[in-house]
């Protein structure tokens, strides 16, 4: 059963009371942040129907902004995401061949994570950086002006860190 633990749980509260009274769904995307960082970086079916309840809205709200937002993961995903841009000027600028090569060097699609759970690849929409195209997300940083020979120094990267991390 999913439940936030008493440190969580006084961060729910502090996002909530940032609204007014009766305003609880106003929290609704900071909780929904809290509980993917809670419960293994993604939103099950049961992690969005605790969220309702909490915020005592009903599931198809939450349902309805999980799956709009690319944020928020509604499936398991690797360490390391990389989330690369598939908007206009990023295409213009190559973003497809750069997804294409991603995939193909980690053996796997858009929406999909590698066997070892380490990458997820996703397409997302414009992250605002459209003059550095193409360009993608990993984590909080932007990786901008990808060409193949970044995205393997990219990849050689988070496997050093992650071996360096265990």
């Amino acid at each position: 059963m999913v439940r936030f633990s008493e440190e969580q749980m006084t961060e729910f509260k502090r996002l909530v009371a940032r609204y007014p009274e009766g305003k609880q769904k106003s929290a609704l995307l900071p909780v929904l942040h809290l509980a993917q960082d809670s419960f293994g970086g993604w939103l099950s079916s049961e992690t969005m129907d605790y969220v309702a309840e909490l915020l005592q809205i009903t599931p198809i709200e939450v349902y309805e902004v999980a799956t709009f937002y690319s944020m928020y993961n509604l499936k398991p995903v690797g360490k390391y995401m990389f989330e690369v841009c598939q908007t206009g000027p990023c295409m213009l600028k190559g973003s497809d061949d750069i997804i294409a090569y991603i995939g193909e060097k980690l053996g796997i699609k858009p929406g999909e994570t590698t066997q070892d759970g380490m990458f997820t690849l996703k397409t997302v929409e414009c992250l605002g950086a459209c003059g550095y195209a193409p360009m993608m997300q990993l984590g909080k940083h932007y990786r901008e002006h990808l060409t193949k020979e970044s995205v393997d120094a990219i990849i050689d990267e988070c496997r050093k860190t992650a071996v360096n991390l265990n």
